[in-house]
């Protein structure tokens, strides 16, 4: 029961993050003129701020890491991966399947969501496995 509660909050908490990713490139493509890939990096950095807050303060009950800054630099590290794929669904919605730059940023977040959620519930929220007694 405990990961049901804690992806559906996961999922809040993606879906803010979202939110605010999704407005920034649009802002920066829309507004600023940015190129739409910039625009997203960019974007999708602001999400990640959003989604650690969210995940540290609703999310997750166990950090595996006590140095916060460390454990940011984890959860960023991980969101870079996140962002390379990101960045390569974008790219390839865009340019090969003719999509409209903020309909291929849904697309990519379908790819990110379950990539972050379960690289970041292992890595950094979850408490070590003990060794068996023998």
């Amino acid at each position: 029961m405990r990961l049901g509660r804690e992806l559906l909050a996961y999922g809040a908490a993606s879906a803010a993050a979202f939110a605010s990713d999704f407005g920034t490139l649009a802002l920066l493509v829309q507004v600023l003129h940015w190129h739409y890939l910039a625009a997203a990096t960019v974007a999708f950095m602001v999400g990640a701020v959003v989604a650690y807050l969210l995940s540290v303060r609703y999310v997750f009950r166990f950090r595996r890491i006590d140095d916060r800054r460390l454990e940011f630099a984890g959860f960023a590290g991980i969101g870079g991966v996140g962002l390379a794929v990101n960045a390569a669904a974008m790219y390839a919605g865009v340019e090969w399947l003719g999509l409209h730059y903020l309909a291929a940023k849904v697309l990519a977040g379908g790819f990110t969501f379950a990539l972050n959620y379960v690289a970041r519930r292992l890595t950094l929220f979850t408490p070590p496995r003990r060794p068996e007694a023998r």
